[in-house]
């Protein structure tokens, strides 16, 4: 039998299908449904960092992104910023070196943000003492540039202090599967058409407005930075 012919849409149903993309749409949803449902719904921040390791392989090559909002908020305040990290780079890289687990690292100024990317290898808490230990003092001048900086510094006195500030500055690392994010809100991913916008996902977002999407693209997963060092022949 030859197939049915398909039904155009009326022009109630182009209408509807044509209201997402316009802007009077787009503002009620942003600033009228989105600030509903948060209420409605409450939703609290997931916790900066990766999730905890279930395997070997996961405790490698894991990802710090801490966003640090500067106190001054203009051009010299940035500038002071990038000042500081420039007057203590040799000082950040040899210290980097002798934690021994971190795979690079870089400072990026984002609008009135610092931010410190880097990749290391093991538990977080770990990684965060022995930076202490290492470049702590150092690290402090540029703490002391950052919101509510001074009341971790000197981090070598505020140890647990400084490891749960940089704890609450380390954005929220979603999972790769949209589904698992949606499952850390006990969302039904079958009853959440992941093709459009899951409300559950628009309410994690709009908790957490600084995310990494995913664990990223990680090149020898399975090596830990000292097995990189020692087949490069790259010593300490």
């Amino acid at each position: 039998m030859p197939a049915a012919p398909l039904r155009s849409k009326s022009w109630l149903d182009k209408l509807v299908d044509k209201l997402p993309d316009t802007r009077l749409f787009q503002f009620i949803a942003g600033h009228v449904l989105v600030p509903f449902w948060a209420w409605r719904t409450p939703v609290a921040p997931q916790p900066g960092g990766p999730p905890d390791a279930t395997a070997v392989g996961d405790n490698v090559q894991r990802m710090m992104n801490l966003v640090m909002p500067l106190k001054d908020k203009t051009a010299v305040g940035r500038a002071k910023a990038a000042l500081a990290v420039a007057q203590n780079t040799d000082e950040i890289y040899a210290g980097l070196d002798n934690v021994g687990t971190v795979h690079f690292a870089r400072f990026v100024i984002v609008g009135n943000n610092l931010c410190m990317f880097s990749v290391y290898d093991g538990d977080f808490t770990n990684y965060i003492r022995d930076f202490i230990a290492t470049i702590g003092s150092v690290f402090d001048a540029i703490v002391a540039l950052i919101e509510d900086g001074d009341r971790v510094i000197p981090s070598e006195r505020n140890v647990e202090a400084f490891i749960d500030w940089v704890h609450a500055h380390d954005m929220y690392q979603a999972p790769d599967l949209a589904t698992n994010l949606l499952a850390q809100q006990n969302a039904d991913p079958a009853q959440d058409d992941l093709l459009l916008l899951p409300r559950a996902l628009i309410l994690q977002l709009n908790a957490n407005p600084n995310v990494s999407l995913g664990s990223g693209y990680r090149a020898y997963p399975g090596f830990a930075v000292g097995q990189v060092r020692r087949r490069l022949g790259v010593g300490w």
